[in-house]
């Protein structure tokens, strides 16, 4: 019986401390390197976020570097200049528009009648260059182009009338008021901007311009 009951106690206290054994050495360093594992996915978010907060700064960069680029030039300002500049031969005059309107209206020598009467006609062959802009409703650099020519050609006109036959004067003058009157009511309608009447005006100012030249021969 002492045998058998002694047999009892031991079967019955091995349980208890099968499991306070403590865990052996290789299976903690096996649950280590799982944890070490599982690490790297939790920092890839963080990583990723990065990731974007760099391209979106890359991307305003590259916007704020575009914004500060000058805006092209209008496309009959572009052709103009891309003419080579020549010497200016009596009764021609080079291109203008191109440079510092305050330079060559100010400090540039003035011109004669001749060299007024051919600005004058390269004013009509610019004014027939804004038909594809108006036809794309490019209202932005037709009215640049047309503020740019009125600049010169109120003084154009009083120069070149020293040319005109004393006898045509009087009906030159009248030509040249209606040519300004034009060009303004152009200027009033793109600015608005208003279709129909930008084309109306744009083809009157062609013909006031056409009309002038026709003293100017």
């Amino acid at each position: 019986m002492a045998t058998l009951a002694r047999h009892l106690i031991l079967c019955s206290s091995s349980p208890s401390q099968r499991r306070r054994r403590p865990l052996p050495p290789d299976a903690t360093a096996g649950t280590q390197q799982q944890q070490q594992q599982q690490a790297p996915p939790q920092q890839q978010p963080s990583t990723t976020r990065r990731l974007a907060v760099a391209a979106s700064a890359a991307l305003a960069a590259t916007a704020t570097l575009s914004a500060r680029r000058p805006a092209p030039p209008p496309p009959a300002m572009a052709a103009e200049a891309a003419v080579p500049p020549t010497t200016a031969s009596p009764g021609t005059v080079p291109r203008w528009g191109t440079r510092s309107y305050v330079r060559e209206r100010f400090f540039e020598p003035e011109l004669t009648a001749e060299e007024a009467a051919a600005r004058i006609r390269q004013t009509a062959e610019g004014m027939r260059t804004l038909r594809p802009m108006l036809e794309t409703m490019s209202w932005k650099y037709v009215l640049f182009y047309v503020r740019l020519k009125s600049k010169y050609l109120g003084l154009d006109l009083t120069t070149a009338m020293a040319g005109v036959p004393a006898g045509r004067r009087a009906d030159y003058v009248r030509v040249a008021n209606e040519l300004v009157d034009n060009m303004t009511e152009f200027d009033r309608f793109v600015r608005t901007p208003k279709v129909y009447e930008s084309y109306l005006f744009y083809e009157k100012t062609l013909k006031s311009l056409d009309d002038v030249a026709e003293f100017l021969v």
